[in-house]
């Protein structure tokens, strides 16, 4: 990391369908040995799937999805005199998209299903319903904070 100069962040260009720079970034994420364009049709046909099956527009789901997914708050681990501590902090919006990008993804492969496309869609319909392991993962990591309130004194 560079001490004098700030780094600027770098945003993907949007996405050929649907204009969305965080779906362009979720296709990034999705891309496993630099097949974009594989990552990209699993992605489309999953929402196309997700659309079909809840009646709206695939950005619409998958931006309530990742609403759904998003933490507000988490716990660092934090070191003072010798014991660490599980400190609940707030979650920035870029992180929080991004640990929910990256929860809906690792969801959605662990799912028993036939293919990418289908493990994917029932990932986002789950999300968007409020349902699924990756809200689950949000839940979790919510109770983890709350559990340790405690601490919350020793924030940064």
């Amino acid at each position: 990391m560079p001490r004098r100069a700030k780094i600027k962040k770098r945003i993907p260009a949007p996405d050929a369908v649907y204009r969305s720079e965080i779906l362009s970034k979720f296709v990034n994420c999705m891309m496993m040995r630099g097949k974009k364009t594989v990552a990209e049709n699993i992605v489309y046909k999953a929402l196309g799937r997700a659309e079909e099956k809840l009646k709206k527009p695939g950005i619409e789901i998958f931006e309530q999805a990742l609403k759904n997914v998003r933490p507000v708050i988490e716990v660092k681990p934090r070191r003072v005199g010798g014991a660490t501590y599980q400190v609940p902090v707030e979650v920035s919006d870029e992180r929080g998209i991004a640990l929910a990008l990256r929860w809906v993804i690792k969801h959605a492969r662990a799912r028993n299903g036939k293919s990418m496309i289908e493990q994917l869609s029932s990932e986002l319909t789950d999300a968007y319903n409020n349902t699924g392991a990756s809200v689950k993962k949000r839940e979790d990591t919510h109770k983890m904070a709350d559990a340790n309130r405690a601490f919350a004194h020793y924030r940064y």
